[in-house]
């Protein structure tokens, strides 16, 4: 591993104890999008370094922050809850961690995993030398699978997989007007909150690697205008902080944004294009009475 990597590898470190301390401020829980801003606010982190991405198009940061919760779920200090939701454990909550603290953290666990691959047991968690060194690349997973399939779609595909996805969300009336020339706007739909209560939304599809700009998110609330009180915006990329800031800002319409780790998820989530799949690992520990 090069020098460069290695410092690239470390950096997630200054995470653990900021970390900890977002999900105090949070109440003891929160999303990964509410953790990561929280952070980023406590620690003035500029737009610059938000924005930074990996060759992959994830978010650097974001890719930090995710790592250094993997050594403090190992450590007991967050729940391994898989939900979407990030909490404290009670170690957790009353745990503040020092860079020194986070870097032996992070040495535990590597020699714990090393004893594991030298014992020739197998084990679900990646070496963390390896994870370090190869953090930076594309993985081969079934996510990274799925976005190259949905980057493939011509765009008339994907406004119809998004048109899918509204209703599997409980959207209704959902019409796809992409290629109309609609200012941006490539559908609509209706949400029904109450048997009394619905709104009509306006919903725009962006098909690419690249990050959505503010600009693209004021050009769309733009179009939006005296049509409808909220917006989506559908991307196979990421938004860039300032398009996060824009989406939410105060006295306009609020627009929901979904990047490609939330799309995917939402596949997941209604098995659309992917299908869950059993396996079984082999507990040599169950055979071990039988050898004797």
């Amino acid at each position: 591993m090069t020098k460069q990597k290695k410092e690239d590898g470390a950096q997630f470190l200054r995470y653990f104890g900021p970390l900890l301390e977002a999900l105090r401020k949070l109440g003891g829980s929160g999303t990964p999008d509410e953790v990561v801003e929280r952070i980023a606010l406590d620690l003035l982190l500029s737009d610059e370094v938000q924005n930074e991405t990996l060759s992959s198009g994830d978010s650097r940061y974001r890719n930090q922050v995710a790592w250094a919760r993997f050594y403090l779920v190992r450590e007991g200090l967050l729940e391994s809850s898989k939900r979407g939701v990030w909490s404290l454990t009670e170690r957790g909550r009353a745990t503040d961690l020092s860079l020194a603290q986070a870097g032996e953290i992070r040495r535990k666990w590597v020699r714990k995993f090393q004893e594991k691959r030298q014992a020739k047991i197998d084990t679900p968690e990646p070496i963390a030398e390896q994870i370090e060194e190869v953090s930076d690349e594309t993985s081969s997973d079934y996510r990274s699978m799925v976005l190259e399939v949905l980057l493939s779609l011509p765009p008339a595909g994907f406004e119809r997989l998004s048109q899918r996805l509204l209703r599997e969300s409980g959207f209704t009336q959902v019409v796809v007007t992409g290629g109309s020339g609609d200012g941006g706007i490539d559908g609509y739909g209706t949400l029904q909150i109450t048997p009394l209560v619905s709104f009509k939304v306006l919903f725009q599809c962006k098909r690419y690697s690249k990050s959505v700009r503010p600009s693209q998110v004021r050009d769309f609330r733009g179009a939006m205008a005296g049509r409808a009180d909220k917006g989506i915006i559908i991307t196979t990329g990421t938004f860039t902080v300032e398009a996060r800031r824009e989406a939410s800002r105060d006295g306009v319409h609020p627009i929901e944004l979904i990047d490609r780790d939330k799309l995917v998820e939402m596949l997941q989530r209604y098995e659309l294009g992917l299908r869950p799949v059993t396996t079984y690992e082999v507990d040599d520990h169950f055979f071990n009475e039988f050898r004797a």
